[in-house]
């Protein structure tokens, strides 16, 4: 991130303006979609990071793509960011507002990484017990890496929970290379 203190502020901004204008969850989607765009577009993000275009051609360009697509609020605050020259920062604006909507309604994001991919009553059951284990609403993400063998890797609230074979794995090649039953002889 190039400018957390901007993004924050940004964002913070944005929530409550969403917030008198009883648009929060409007507001939320369309910040979700401007993230969707510009992870899956990179000439977006080169154009709202080009120091050649003019502020008024970014303008135009921008509203061409999300006409229709976002609420006139988000689209106001797009502009702005635009005349004033912060638009290279409306990435790191956009994961932002993700995160702090998720602390104001009291969301916690749980990632779930497995070698494959599970059914959705082994999800249901995973997050019946994280939510059993706190107070805050659980949002469950999941992804498959077949690295790990077997397990699972879960990530809540900054912590990293490894029950994975490939962790198990890593750990007895450790025990081996520093072999404790051998005496160390010189």
């Amino acid at each position: 991130m190039q400018n957390p203190r901007l993004a924050s502020r940004y964002a913070k901004s944005l929530i409550s303006l969403a917030q008198e204008l009883n648009q929060l969850e409007v507001v939320h989607t369309d910040m979700l979609f401007l993230q969707q765009v510009m992870k899956s577009n990179p000439d977006v993000v080169s154009l709202l990071k080009s120091p050649i275009i003019k502020a008024d051609k970014k303008q135009k360009i921008l509203a061409a793509i999300f006409e229709g697509r976002i609420s006139t609020t988000t689209s106001s605050f797009v502009n702005l960011l635009v005349s004033k020259g912060r638009e290279s920062a409306l990435a790191e604006m956009t994961t932002e507002f993700a995160r702090q909507y998720m602390v104001l309604k009291n969301i916690s994001p749980v990632k779930i990484t497995t070698a494959v991919a599970l059914d959705n009553t082994t999800l249901d059951v995973i997050k019946q017990k994280i939510a059993s284990e706190t107070t805050q609403q659980v949002q469950l993400e999941t992804a498959v890496n077949p690295e790990l063998i077997g397990g699972f890797v879960l990530e809540a609230n900054d912590q990293l929970f490894d029950a994975s074979i490939l962790r198990d794995l890593k750990d007895i090649k450790q025990q081996f290379n520093k072999n404790i039953y051998v005496s160390e002889l010189r």
